[in-house]
């Protein structure tokens, strides 16, 4: 044609409404955590946490205290089904939203947002509710973590759009794909698969540092159990023991997880092992003589040449019993390849796994069908085997109902672990009149719990830890959680009324709410100075007054509502003392109620006496 079009190009991801996603990621959250032990399980010793929320608010108010604290983040987000699920889309007042959804207040006005593809939006909508989640979740990732998504054919296409640019292209690490077994409610392809689609916070520090993640196979369970009785019935006649390996493998049905490892059949004194390949690699290799432990006799060399160039490194192999020969010297000779330093593998990232079993045992664990497509908790514990250990977080921010949370509290029983996990789903009402959710409904009845969904997955993690302890009795581990609900802030927001400012300033005497208790404000304190919502708090009554000390002593609140001049010095000294007693830091904040003080000078002579002690940072609410 004629004329060359010069303007800049670039590719690009976008769709309607996305400045407003990424924006609603930036405004910062006016609600906080309260807590509720009385629906926790074992709240005084356990780190895990179940937060009943709207997500979006959750990971804003998480921000502080979890940043680059947590290993691995799974989700199972809602699926694109252009009509099963709904929720607020006024992000103006947040929190007001969260409310009214949930039921908690007033429901006049109540504006919802259903995901219907008549609307014009399908995508978009979906989008814009996985975008400044996704965005928050990056945040509180480690530089060694990984977030790994549920996800179906419809999104998933978008999904891997939108993570290359949350997460960056380069931090793609896998597709996973779920084969959960045979539909046949398809007029032209079953679709019998889902992903699981996977990014790491930062594939080049995983590199940088040697990380792996593996996984241990299946079935070696079952084979070392049969080792140990032939064993028991041979003892040392190793022949015999071996022939017992093979046949045992031999009856195996093909889907058994153990025949995999058919080529683990041989036995020694120091276990099972398999004779694999000791020539050198692609040829060319060393060629030097190698007797046969029996027969005296130089064994044929490998036509590639031994794998090992310096003969004394064979030799050592060989008087070490490392080495497996055949019955003379006319068979080339193989390594011995143990399966204890073999049991781990790095994941596949295509796999089978049956999708009615999950619905079955939890079935038989809840006593009804009250989630639709559960996910399995033994896929969800291999995951978080392979990328977690020790003491790590992992989070779930759609909790639904409540795999996630098993599956930590099984693994770490299996390998003697303190993994945590947070657990943040939106107390969705539930509808009686709605024929699925019918008997989740009346689940909630024999309870005596609210019609929501939060209160189902509590339950199911309760009914979780009582199945592990009467699994394994005489293991111990942390199996509870702590509840917290989101609400508005328990401190009274700066809102003047121009029409009635005298009454404005009176009701902002004392900033902090009447109908909150201590332990509320103290755990919003804890995450507006970044504290982990687990961290030890001891109190202690000085002059009669409540004195919270947080954590390693960064944080210590006395909420009192009156401090007069006589208590100044008594206080002070009080909280000076038994803070000297339990920290050596520096960097402890002082909180006080300002309503509290009887005046200026009170709370002067308190920050003077403190500041001598080495307590500098007063704050007052």
């Amino acid at each position: 044609g004629g004329g060359v079009d010069e303007r800049p190009e670039k590719y690009g991801f976008s769709w309607y409404d996305k400045a407003q996603a990424r924006q609603l990621a930036l405004i910062p959250s006016t609600g906080t955590l309260r807590p509720c032990p009385q629906g926790s399980v074992n709240w005084e010793s356990t780190h895990n946490l179940m937060i009943e929320g709207e997500n979006l608010e959750v990971l804003k108010l998480l921000q502080k205290s979890y940043s680059a604290k947590v290993k691995l983040i799974y989700i199972d987000p809602p699926y694109n089904t252009g009509k099963d699920y709904i929720y607020p889309d006024n992000y103006k007042d947040s929190i007001d939203s969260y409310l009214k959804f949930t039921n908690q207040i007033d429901s006049k006005n109540n504006r919802l947002s259903s995901n219907l593809e008549t609307s014009g939006r399908f995508h978009t909508t979906w989008l814009q509710m996985m975008y400044p989640r996704l965005k928050l979740a990056r945040n509180l990732l480690s530089k060694d973590g990984a977030i790994f998504i549920s996800c179906d054919e419809t999104e998933q296409p978008r999904l891997r759009m939108t993570m290359d640019e949350v997460f960056g292209q380069e931090n793609f690490v896998a597709d996973m794909v779920w084969a959960a077994g045979r539909k046949n409610d398809s007029r032209l392809i079953s679709v019998s698969h889902e992903y699981i689609v996977c990014y790491a916070r930062s594939i080049s520090h995983l590199h940088e540092n040697g990380i792996q993640w593996r996984q241990r196979k299946k079935g070696l369970d079952d084979i070392y159990s049969v080792y140990n009785k032939l064993k028991q019935k041979y003892g040392s006649e190793y022949l015999q023991i071996t022939a017992g390996l093979k046949s045992w493998f031999k009856s195996l049905n093909d889907s058994h997880p153990a025949k995999d490892h058919k080529h683990y059949s041989h036995a020694d004194a120091r276990g099972i092992y398999f004779p694999s390949d000791i020539s050198w690699p692609g040829g060319g290799g060393p060629k030097y003589e190698v007797l046969h432990p029996q027969t005296g006799k130089p064994v044929r060399v490998p036509k590639r040449g031994w794998r090992f160039s310096d003969p004394k490194k064979m030799h050592k192999l060989v008087n070490e019993d490392r080495v497996h020969f055949g019955n003379d010297e006319q068979t080339v000779p193989c390594l011995k390849s143990y399966l204890r330093d073999k049991e781990y593998q790095a994941p596949y990232s295509i796999f089978y796994k049956d999708g009615r079993g999950a619905t079955k045992r939890l079935r038989k664990l809840m006593g009804g069908d009250y989630f639709k497509y559960p996910k399995d908790e033994f896929v969800l514990q291999e995951i978080v085997e392979m990328v977690t250990s020790c003491d790590d977080i992992i989070l779930d921010f759609f909790a639904g109902s409540g795999t996630t949370g098993q599956s930590v509290m099984t693994q770490n029983v299996m390998d003697y672990s303190n993994r945590r996990y947070i657990l943040v789903q939106l107390p969705e009402p539930l509808d009686p009149a709605h024929r699925a959710q019918k008997n989740a409904t009346r689940f909630c009845d024999e309870l005596g719990k609210p019609y929501n969904i939060a209160e189902i997955t509590k339950e199911r993690l309760r009914r979780a830890v009582k199945k592990i302890k009467d699994d394994h009795p005489i293991l111990s581990g942390d199996l509870g959680f702590r509840v917290f609900k989101l609400d508005t802030s328990n401190i009274y927001v700066w809102d003047p009324d121009p029409d009635d400012l005298e009454g404005t300033l009176m009701r902002s005497v004392d900033s902090i709410k009447s109908d909150r208790s201590e332990d509320d404000i103290i755990y919003e304190l804890l995450l507006k100075f970044g504290l982990d919502l687990c961290a030890p708090i001891e109190k202690k009554l000085i002059t009669g007054r409540s004195v919270a000390f947080v954590g390693d002593g960064r944080l210590i609140i006395c909420l009192a509502k009156q401090i007069g001049r006589s208590d100044v010095e008594e206080l002070a000294l009080g909280i000076s003392a038994w803070f000297q007693t339990i920290t050596s830091t520096n960097n402890t904040t002082v909180v006080f109620r300002d309503s509290a003080f009887e005046d200026d000078v009170t709370k002067a002579n308190l920050s003077a006496i403190l500041n001598q002690h080495g307590l500098s940072d007063l704050r007052s609410l």
